[in-house]
Protein backbone atom coordinates (compact mmCIF):
# COMPACT_ATOMS: atom_id res chain seq x y z
CA UNK A 1 0.00 0.00 0.00
CA UNK A 2 2.08 3.18 -1.72
CA UNK A 3 1.31 6.61 0.25
CA UNK A 4 1.60 9.51 -1.22
CA UNK A 5 1.71 12.99 0.96
CA UNK A 6 -0.12 15.24 -0.92
CA UNK A 7 -0.64 18.08 1.90
CA UNK A 8 2.17 18.01 4.47
CA UNK A 9 1.00 20.48 8.09
CA UNK A 10 2.59 23.59 6.01
CA UNK A 11 0.61 23.07 3.09
CA UNK A 12 -2.60 22.11 4.64
CA UNK A 13 -2.46 24.99 7.32
CA UNK A 14 -1.48 27.49 4.15
CA UNK A 15 -4.44 25.70 2.27
CA UNK A 16 -7.32 26.38 5.15
CA UNK A 17 -6.44 30.05 5.59
CA UNK A 18 -6.46 30.98 1.32
CA UNK A 19 -9.84 29.18 1.86
CA UNK A 20 -10.61 31.76 4.58
CA UNK A 21 -9.48 34.66 2.62
CA UNK A 22 -11.66 33.64 -0.22
CA UNK A 23 -14.30 32.91 2.00
CA UNK A 24 -14.32 36.46 3.50
CA UNK A 25 -13.98 38.10 -0.37
CA UNK A 26 -17.00 36.52 -1.63
CA UNK A 27 -18.77 36.79 1.68
CA UNK A 28 -17.58 40.47 3.70
CA UNK A 29 -18.64 39.83 7.12
CA UNK A 30 -20.88 36.72 7.23
CA UNK A 31 -23.73 38.92 8.43
CA UNK A 32 -25.90 37.10 5.62
CA UNK A 33 -23.97 33.75 5.39
CA UNK A 34 -23.89 30.73 6.99
CA UNK A 35 -21.15 27.70 6.99
CA UNK A 36 -22.58 24.00 7.33
CA UNK A 37 -19.92 21.28 7.77
CA UNK A 38 -21.39 17.55 6.36
CA UNK A 39 -20.99 14.78 9.26
CA UNK A 40 -18.83 13.11 9.75
CA UNK A 41 -15.76 14.88 8.25
CA UNK A 42 -16.27 18.26 6.99
CA UNK A 43 -17.39 19.01 10.46
CA UNK A 44 -13.35 19.03 10.74
CA UNK A 45 -12.76 21.52 8.06
CA UNK A 46 -15.49 23.47 9.49
CA UNK A 47 -14.10 23.74 13.18
CA UNK A 48 -10.44 24.79 11.53
CA UNK A 49 -11.86 27.59 9.09
CA UNK A 50 -14.54 29.19 12.02
CA UNK A 51 -11.43 29.40 14.13
CA UNK A 52 -9.50 31.41 11.76
CA UNK A 53 -12.35 33.47 10.30
CA UNK A 54 -13.54 34.58 13.44
CA UNK A 55 -9.71 35.34 14.07
CA UNK A 56 -9.52 37.06 10.99
CA UNK A 57 -12.55 39.07 11.37
CA UNK A 58 -13.01 39.69 15.21
CA UNK A 59 -16.49 38.31 15.83
CA UNK A 60 -18.59 35.22 15.65
CA UNK A 61 -19.85 33.41 12.63
CA UNK A 62 -22.81 31.00 12.73
CA UNK A 63 -21.93 27.72 11.76
CA UNK A 64 -24.14 24.29 12.01
CA UNK A 65 -23.59 20.18 11.73
CA UNK A 66 -25.32 18.43 8.98
CA UNK A 67 -26.09 14.82 8.98
CA UNK A 68 -26.89 13.25 5.89
CA UNK A 69 -27.61 9.51 6.83
CA UNK A 70 -30.58 8.89 5.66
CA UNK A 71 -30.55 11.20 2.94
CA UNK A 72 -27.89 9.15 1.11
CA UNK A 73 -28.92 7.13 -1.85
CA UNK A 74 -27.20 3.70 -0.67
CA UNK A 75 -28.66 4.13 3.08
CA UNK A 76 -30.36 0.99 2.07
CA UNK A 77 -27.77 -1.12 0.61
CA UNK A 78 -24.92 -1.53 2.95
CA UNK A 79 -23.67 -4.41 4.57
CA UNK A 80 -22.53 -2.65 7.92
CA UNK A 81 -25.52 0.26 8.79
CA UNK A 82 -24.98 4.06 9.36
CA UNK A 83 -24.98 5.61 12.51
CA UNK A 84 -26.46 8.97 11.96
CA UNK A 85 -24.46 11.38 13.63
CA UNK A 86 -26.24 14.83 15.29
CA UNK A 87 -27.14 17.68 13.15
CA UNK A 88 -27.28 20.85 14.69
CA UNK A 89 -28.84 23.79 12.79
CA UNK A 90 -30.36 26.48 15.07
CA UNK A 91 -30.80 29.07 13.50
CA UNK A 92 -32.45 29.91 10.37
CA UNK A 93 -30.90 29.01 6.75
CA UNK A 94 -34.02 30.84 4.93
CA UNK A 95 -32.59 33.69 2.20
CA UNK A 96 -29.38 33.23 3.54
CA UNK A 97 -25.86 32.28 1.81
CA UNK A 98 -25.33 28.78 2.97
CA UNK A 99 -21.40 27.38 2.76
CA UNK A 100 -21.42 23.78 2.79
CA UNK A 101 -18.57 22.39 3.83
CA UNK A 102 -16.56 18.82 3.03
CA UNK A 103 -13.48 17.38 3.19
CA UNK A 104 -13.42 15.54 0.11
CA UNK A 105 -15.68 15.65 -3.37
CA UNK A 106 -15.23 12.53 -5.09
CA UNK A 107 -18.88 11.58 -6.81
CA UNK A 108 -20.38 13.82 -5.58
CA UNK A 109 -23.28 11.97 -3.89
CA UNK A 110 -22.25 12.83 -0.43
CA UNK A 111 -23.31 16.74 -1.69
CA UNK A 112 -26.48 15.45 -2.74
CA UNK A 113 -27.28 13.80 -0.06
CA UNK A 114 -26.21 17.05 2.04
CA UNK A 115 -28.81 19.43 -0.34
CA UNK A 116 -31.63 17.64 0.09
CA UNK A 117 -31.07 17.29 3.72
CA UNK A 118 -30.60 21.18 4.23
CA UNK A 119 -33.76 21.77 2.18
CA UNK A 120 -34.94 19.94 5.30
CA UNK A 121 -34.22 23.35 7.12
CA UNK A 122 -36.25 25.82 4.58
CA UNK A 123 -34.87 27.39 1.59
CA UNK A 124 -31.94 29.37 0.98
CA UNK A 125 -30.91 31.98 -1.34
CA UNK A 126 -27.79 30.26 -2.89
CA UNK A 127 -25.94 27.64 -1.72
CA UNK A 128 -22.00 27.17 -2.25
CA UNK A 129 -19.76 23.98 -2.10
CA UNK A 130 -16.00 23.85 -0.35
CA UNK A 131 -14.32 20.85 -1.02
CA UNK A 132 -11.42 20.62 1.26
CA UNK A 133 -9.85 17.84 -1.50
CA UNK A 134 -11.55 17.69 -5.25
CA UNK A 135 -10.60 14.50 -6.44
CA UNK A 136 -12.18 16.05 -9.84
CA UNK A 137 -12.72 12.12 -11.73
CA UNK A 138 -15.28 10.23 -12.37
CA UNK A 139 -18.22 12.43 -10.70
CA UNK A 140 -21.79 10.31 -10.71
CA UNK A 141 -23.40 13.88 -10.58
CA UNK A 142 -22.71 17.05 -12.00
CA UNK A 143 -21.61 19.29 -8.92
CA UNK A 144 -18.87 21.24 -8.80
CA UNK A 145 -17.20 22.71 -5.41
CA UNK A 146 -16.93 26.53 -5.78
CA UNK A 147 -14.10 26.51 -3.41
CA UNK A 148 -11.47 24.31 -3.68
CA UNK A 149 -8.04 23.58 -1.30
CA UNK A 150 -6.44 21.27 -3.35
CA UNK A 151 -7.32 19.27 -7.03
CA UNK A 152 -6.16 15.84 -6.67
CA UNK A 153 -6.20 13.44 -10.08
CA UNK A 154 -6.89 9.91 -8.65
CA UNK A 155 -7.73 6.65 -9.84
CA UNK A 156 -10.74 4.64 -9.21
CA UNK A 157 -8.52 2.55 -6.91
CA UNK A 158 -6.96 4.87 -4.84
CA UNK A 159 -8.39 6.55 -2.05
CA UNK A 160 -7.56 9.89 -0.09
CA UNK A 161 -7.35 10.16 2.80
CA UNK A 162 -7.55 13.59 5.19
CA UNK A 163 -6.15 13.33 8.63
CA UNK A 164 -6.43 15.60 11.45
CA UNK A 165 -3.83 16.08 14.33
CA UNK A 166 -6.49 16.27 16.81
CA UNK A 167 -7.68 12.59 15.30
CA UNK A 168 -4.72 11.14 13.89
CA UNK A 169 -2.36 13.46 15.01
CA UNK A 170 -0.87 15.05 11.98
CA UNK A 171 -2.42 17.33 9.73
CA UNK A 172 -1.65 16.15 6.29
CA UNK A 173 -4.12 14.60 3.38
CA UNK A 174 -2.06 11.33 1.44
CA UNK A 175 -3.49 9.35 -1.13
CA UNK A 176 -2.73 5.60 -0.86
CA UNK A 177 -4.13 2.48 -3.02
CA UNK A 178 -5.90 -0.19 -0.30
CA UNK A 179 -4.76 -3.28 0.32
CA UNK A 180 -7.49 -6.20 -1.80
CA UNK A 181 -9.12 -7.98 0.37
CA UNK A 182 -8.22 -11.81 0.32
Amino acid sequence: MERQLILNAKHFELTLNRLCYQLIESHNDFSETVLIGLQPRGINVLTRLKERLESILGHSIVCGNLDITFYRDDFRRRETPLIPSATNIDFVIENKRVVLIDDVLYTGRSIRSGLDALLAFGRPEQVELLALIDRRFKRHLPIQPDYVGKTVDTLISERVSVEWKEIEGEDKVILYTPEANG
